[in-house]
């Protein structure tokens, strides 16, 4: 059996400017190609397209993630090679990988088998260096602000309460916590500081929210950096330093088209993690494939608890964007690992723990059908070892709750595997008359919108928080900032905060235990459980596995 990284290299691709010429209707002078096979879009040319008609946006999210995956991007390429295979025109928007997972446990993101986007290989490495810009942007204002307060300090920067990190898009423990200013005088305060993963920075998530230049200096401009010693806010714009970020990341923020193996469309651009950041791909991106095709599918990370919840509350609420249908993507193994089952056995029939495991996916069809009031249909990654007592209880388990169900075959034959659900999403965005609803509303307090989301969406018992987070989270709400949806930074693992409770936990209880404002990207990022903003590498990192051999990568994924 072929590699996701072997089928990758012997796709034959197409010239990035003829795909956005026929297929897009792109001029080629309106792009900026890196090479023959990617290219970014112009924003200039993306202004001109905001007098066209939306097209169909279809949101595809998943369980609770296991080790045992579940192909949630895949799934995402795959339908979109499968609407163009019966006859739609469509495109896909995903996010960018994050070299930690590529180097860590997770492996690359740009689907599998052969439902992929390719050049696989640059788009899991540096691409078109959209990571290293906004690791840049970020940085600089981190230098901006020791820099302040060594040249004498004019803002009263309370050096202990600064709040901004420096990143690196690395999965590296060691970095943080970290002392920075040691070496006596000429090298600034010594203070403590300590680094994020790039795909936690504001600065990504203002870069994902943004919807324009002008929008993106505007949004850096606010970012709460520090805290006076009266404990008055520090912004990046009271330190001049927004200008020169937005001049970094101008070229950044046009989207960048590739292709699927099938020489299909996809933006990728952007890319903040569900599990600490609200987790979705530009909203530039998004809203100029709505203009460029009829259908575009994208994802929300994680489960739907997480992502999709995000999605919904943040990027949607703000940028008006609504989906017309939503995919849940499973797998028989998955469900079986959610009820109990080991590792080593989720490929041997195991009714019973199916049966345990299936409380999962019905905690998250019912959060998109009755919490979100979507219409939604389930699509089971099909393996061999699937047997048909398994899928029919899958069936009869949705059929209970009004949801069909679709065997997909995407990874071993692409956009014909995926026809099935392209025909049933098809149906469901025609057919959408429902009026999506957010899990809180604006006027909620800060308090009231966690507690929303702790008891509608994971159902919990309650929410705690110790006094100083209380206290963090009360001066928000009198400082102004009430009205920021929450962005809940927990595990992926579990709908609650512990990663080892599988299916469907009830009455557990969800403990804040930081609070942070993202003035910038406009929402407040609420840390629960051991969540980590910066991960730490396996003891067997992916990056063992990977090198470059008579001139190919091998071992990407």
């Amino acid at each position: 059996m072929q590699s996701d990284i072997e089928i990758a290299q012997l796709a034959k691709m197409q010239r990035i400017s003829e795909i956005a010429k026929n297929t897009l209707g792109i001029p080629e002078e309106e792009l900026e190609p890196f090479g023959h096979y990617k290219a970014k879009v112009s924003l200039a040319y993306l202004d001109k397209l905001k007098g066209k008609k939306d097209g169909k946006l279809i949101l595809v999210t998943a369980i609770s993630p296991t080790p045992a995956g579940e192909g949630k991007t895949t799934t995402t390429v795959g339908l979109g090679d499968g609407l163009n295979h019966i006859g739609k025109k469509a495109m896909i928007c995903l996010r960018e990988p994050s070299l930690g997972p590529v180097f860590g446990v997770k492996g690359g993101a740009a689907g599998g088998g052969w439902a992929q986007i390719v050049p696989m290989e640059d788009i899991n490495l540096h691409f078109t260096g959209d990571f290293s810009a906004i690791a840049l942007a970020n940085n600089l204002l981190a230098a901006m602000i020791d820099n302040h307060v060594h040249h004498g300090n004019a803002l009263n920067i309370d050096v202990r309460r600064i709040q901004w990190k420096r990143v690196v898009d690395m999965n590296d423990r060691a970095l943080r916590d970290v002392t920075v200013g040691l070496g006596g005088t000429p090298n600034g305060f010594p203070r403590q500081d300590g680094f994020d993963i790039v795909v936690a920075s504001e600065v990504m998530a203002i870069f994902c929210l943004a919807t324009s230049i002008e929008d993106l200096k505007k949004r850096l401009g606010e970012i709460v950096v520090a805290y006076t010693y009266d404990q008055k806010p520090v912004l990046a714009k009271d330190l001049k330093a927004h200008g020169a970020m937005t001049v970094l990341l101008k070229d950044a923020l046009a989207p960048n088209l590739v292709q699927t193996l099938e020489n299909n469309p996809a933006f990728v651009h952007g890319g903040p993690f569900a599990n600490i950041a609200h987790g979705c791909n530009s909203v530039i991106a998004t809203q100029a494939a709505l203009k460029l095709a009829d259908y575009v599918v994208t994802e929300a990370g994680f489960g739907a608890d997480l992502g999709a919840e995000k999605f919904i509350d943040i990027k949607c609420r703000k940028s008006g964007l609504r989906p017309s249908a939503v995919v849940i993507v499973v797998t028989v193994r998955a469900m079986k690992y959610h009820g109990g089952a080991d590792l080593t056995s989720l490929t041997t029939e195991d009714l019973a723990a199916l049966d345990k495991g299936l409380v999962n996916l019905e905690r998250h069809v019912e959060n998109i059908t009755k919490v979100y009031n979507m219409p939604c249909v389930v699509s089971i990654n099909k393996f061999t070892s699937d047997t048909p007592a398994e899928i029919e209880m899958v069936e009869q388990r949705m059929k209970k709750l009004g949801v069909n169900i679709v065997l997909a075959s995407h990874w071993g034959e692409g956009g014909k595997g995926a026809a099935e659900l392209a025909h049933m999403v098809v149906d469901l965005c025609e057919s959408d008359t429902q009026k999506m609803q957010y899990v809180y509303e604006d006027e909620d307090t800060l308090w009231e919108k966690i507690n929303k989301i702790a008891k509608k969406v994971y159902r919990a018992s309650e929410v705690t928080a110790d006094a100083k987070v209380k206290a963090q989270i009360e001066n928000l709400q009198k400082s102004g900032y009430g009205h920021y949806p929450v962005c809940v930074a927990k595990t992926q693992s579990s709908f609650s905060t512990d990663a080892k409770l599988r299916g469907a936990p009830e009455n557990h209880t969800i403990a804040i235990r930081e609070v942070r404002l993202a003035a910038g990207a406009e929402f407040v990022v609420m840390v629960c459980g051991d969540i980590m903003t910066m991960p730490g590498l396996p003891k067997v990192p992916s990056a063992e596995k990977i090198d470059y051999i008579d001139g190919k990568v091998v071992g990407l994924f």
